[in-house]
């Protein structure tokens, strides 16, 4: 089996996408009509143009139109189903996916406990029919939620304790929006015994990552391969082994490194830092979890051993239960082994 087709048929975690970004142009499509919400396009060839991402301003306004496009509950439970369909055709077994309920409560109403009862029907049908699991990060959209918001959202989880949301998160654009603008929702949120899992080191460099570590006391970092830019901050995270959930497309789309061969993620893995592989927002960037490890594996020529490791460290950063870990992990290492 040559590396590619290996790609393909191996068994995949994915730590770092989220479920609006994830919404693809025939699901838009449908729900556009479903809601009588007008379109840049109203067939789906020129809508896959209008995906294509340009640059940050056409990628944020097809993120605005994603959302203005998700009206109800059943929209909800709608994407997370196409999502997980989505996840399923690549092998992916697990994925912990990144919403913005605070979006969808200001823009419909819907409150946070029938986004959560949505995705959960979804999940529940995904894990009973696809074989895939789901878990939730909702998270706080620093351009767009103030500090109340935040804090908000973070005494819902902690009062409902919903099933299926496993942390609170921290995305958008770094510059301008600190960790320490939101620290009351995290503490909050840690006093209660949340997860918390912040994006940093993308659009900010390392004194962002540290925010996270120590004001979030994030168990694991959206993005943070700016972190090269600190040996300090290097050090710190090989000795503690904190994994880094690396978007490589996605870096070169926002500009964060100039195209693919400059990416970082050689010299992370040279100082042995926790690296897995991610999609981020897999087709405004035209990209899926396999795309990455087929574009990574070509651009730096991979082995099969160093694409089980990349599935492994997904799994084990996970925030799945140790015994869920532990019976997946035997599940893939068979089925790597088979894979010949």
């Amino acid at each position: 089996m040559n590396i590619e087709n290996f790609i393909h048929a191996m068994p995949k975690v994915e730590l770092h996408v989220h479920l609006e970004g994830a919404i693809r142009p025939e699901t838009l499509l449908q729900l556009a009509r479903r809601n009588h919400v007008a379109l840049p396009a109203d067939n789906l060839a020129d809508l896959k143009a209008w995906y294509i991402f340009r640059d940050f301003p056409h990628f944020a306004e097809v993120y605005q139109t994603l959302s203005k496009c998700i009206r109800t509950p059943e929209d909800i439970e709608f994407i997370t189903r196409e999502f997980l369909i989505g996840q399923a055709e690549q092998n992916i077994r697990h994925s912990e996916a990144t919403f913005t309920a605070l979006t969808h409560y200001r823009n419909c109403g819907i409150t946070f406990d029938e986004q959560i009862a949505a995705i959960n029907r979804a999940r529940e049908w995904g894990e009973r029919e696809l074989n895939t699991s789901l878990l939730m990060i909702f998270d706080i959209p620093r351009e767009f939620a103030p500090p109340e918001e935040a804090l908000q959202l973070a005494q819902w989880l902690s009062s409902h304790r919903p099933q299926g949301v496993a942390a609170l998160g921290l995305g958008g654009y770094e510059v301008d929006f600190p960790v320490e603008k939101y620290r009351a929702a995290f503490e909050w949120a840690q006093q209660a015994g949340y997860t918390t899992v912040l994006h940093a080191g993308e659009t900010a460099g390392p004194a962002s990552i540290w925010s996270a570590l120590q004001l979030g006391r994030s168990v694991r970092i959206g993005h943070g391969v700016r972190c090269l830019e600190d040996p300090h901050l290097v050090q710190h995270l090989r000795e503690r082994q904190i994994p880094l959930e690396v978007c490589p497309t996605s870096n070169v789309c926002l500009r964060v490194v100039k195209d693919l061969a400059s990416h970082p993620l050689p010299q992370l893995l040279a100082e042995n830092l926790y690296v897995t592989i991610n999609s981020d927002d897999p087709p405004m960037f035209n990209t899926t979890l396999t795309d990455e490890f087929i574009l990574v594996t070509q651009q730096f020529g991979f082995t099969r051993e160093d694409l089980e490791h990349f599935v492994l460290n997904a799994l084990r950063a996970s925030l799945l239960s140790p015994e869920r870990k532990s019976v997946l992990e035997k599940d893939f290492v068979e089925q790597f082994q088979r894979l010949v």
